[in-house]
């Protein structure tokens, strides 16, 4: 990062102070106030980090003007065309692609990490069988810390890489079993002859009644779908795990409380919400309808699925999804399913209408992920848990950088205080 330009601030009846500016490889320039305290006493006010730059990464960038998705450099278009998952989740780790033994090797350590603890299996029959298997993953995840605390010395690499692998491998083992528990329906084991994402599907919609054929054409979907929500820069969750780290906390933790910060409703649920808004607008012919109300600022009907807080243009995984969802539903037949084809006249009123296209907002990854999800055999109830399984590849990578990080501090966000003024306890025949 250079630092030869400087920015000053100029404060009423105090000496200018001089500031350095980070030139960072893509992106907005910042100005590094880390001893703006000190210097003069003040603090920045930015109320959800708007305009704050909360760590130095080299994982992932954003660039929502140009509608650009970069892991560790790579487009991520090309990744979602040339790689599988658990090479995406290589490179994050790692920070390059495998080669052809690496790819080998790293399948072969997350095979051998795909089960979890017997007695964790009993865990899951504390839970109440309608409880969200959101709340269940929270408490399972945590819970990890507990089975495999071996590897606690986070300063050694090797004791973090067991870890991460760990996470990895045993996560979509967590997410099938808190279905199979959900629907009252035998959990079924890992089986390791099967890759990542096609071994996460036989443990989800197979029985020991008779073998699990992974579909081919679904599996790709569905890695696709995991390679997309793999990461995604300094979000909530993301940043939520980073705090939790940053005090010392274990990864199961810490990855526990990004789940349960991906669990709020305006984060990991827009799959589910659009989904739900499908349903309700429920045909072609109510379209209009809609459009309408969803212009109307008296009315509090949102069009879910459309435009993202980063993406001001458009949001690349989607141009990907909406390729995804189209092959998904014709390899089963479903070309004319009454979702899809309201989702496309939905959006091909959204490109074409004036309002929509003044305020850019154009249909997001969010859009087409729950048709995909739906028809692929995945209630509603689970869309975010699937989120959580690809995002964790993505939260214990940022996890790893910052704690590695020579310059990391324990989060401490400062406030502007409003309340009252300091003020004497009266006694009590005074209140």
């Amino acid at each position: 990062m250079s630092t030869e330009r400087k920015a000053t601030l100029i404060i009423d009846g105090k000496a200018p102070v001089e500031f350095p500016i980070l030139t960072p490889t893509h992106g907005n320039e910042c100005i590094d106030i880390r001893t703006l305290g000190g210097k003069t006493g003040l603090f920045t006010y930015d109320t959800g980090y708007l305009s704050t730059a909360s760590c130095a990464s080299k994982i992932t960038y954003i660039d929502g003007d140009k509608g650009e998705l970069l892991y560790r450099g790579y487009p991520i278009e090309q990744l979602a065309e040339k790689c599988n998952f658990l090479e995406v989740a290589y490179l994050l780790k790692h920070g390059e692609l495998p080669d052809a033994v690496q790819k080998t090797d790293f399948e072969k350590t997350i095979r051998s990490h795909t089960m979890i603890h017997e007695q964790m299996v009993k865990f899951y029959q504390g839970f109440r069988r309608d409880a969200h298997p959101m709340a269940v993953m929270v408490g399972v995840v945590g819970a990890l810390s507990a089975f495999y605390h071996e590897a606690f010395d986070f300063s050694d690499a090797e004791h973090r890489s067991v870890s991460i692998n760990r996470l990895i491998a045993k996560l979509p083992t967590i997410v099938a079993l808190a279905y199979k528990y959900n629907k009252g329906e035998p959990f079924m084991y890992p089986r390791n002859d099967l890759g990542y994402t096609a071994n996460f599907m036989h443990m989800m919609f197979g029985t020991p009644c008779e073998k699990y054929e992974p579909n081919p054409v679904l599996v790709r979907a569905l890695d696709i779908i995991f390679t997309l929500h793999a990461d995604h820069e300094q979000n909530a969750s993301t940043s939520t795990v980073r705090l939790a780290g940053s005090s010392g906390a274990n990864p199961f933790a810490c990855i526990s409380a990004g789940i349960a910060c991906l669990w709020g409703p305006a984060h990991g649920g827009a799959n589910e919400a659009c989904l739900n808004m499908l349903e309700e607008i429920g045909d072609v012919s109510r379209v209009g309808e809609y459009i309408k109300r969803a212009k109307d600022k008296s009315d509090s009907f949102k069009l879910m699925g459309f435009g993202h807080r980063v993406y001001k243009n458009f949001d690349p995984r989607a141009k990907l999804m909406r390729k995804v969802c189209s092959d998904v539903l014709a390899e089963l037949g479903l070309e004319n399913d009454r979702l899809f084809k309201l989702a496309l006249e939905l959006e091909k009123i959204a490109l074409e209408d004036e309002y929509f296209v003044e305020k850019k907002l154009y249909p997001n990854v969010d859009f087409y992920s729950g048709i995909v999800q739906k028809a692929l055999g995945i209630p509603t109830y689970m869309f975010t848990c699937i989120f959580a399984l690809a995002r964790t590849v993505g939260w214990i990578t940022q996890w790893e950088e910052m704690i590695t990080d020579p310059e990391y501090k324990i989060g401490r966000p400062r406030q502007l205080y409003i309340g009252a003024a300091r003020r004497d306890v009266p006694s009590l025949d005074q209140r």
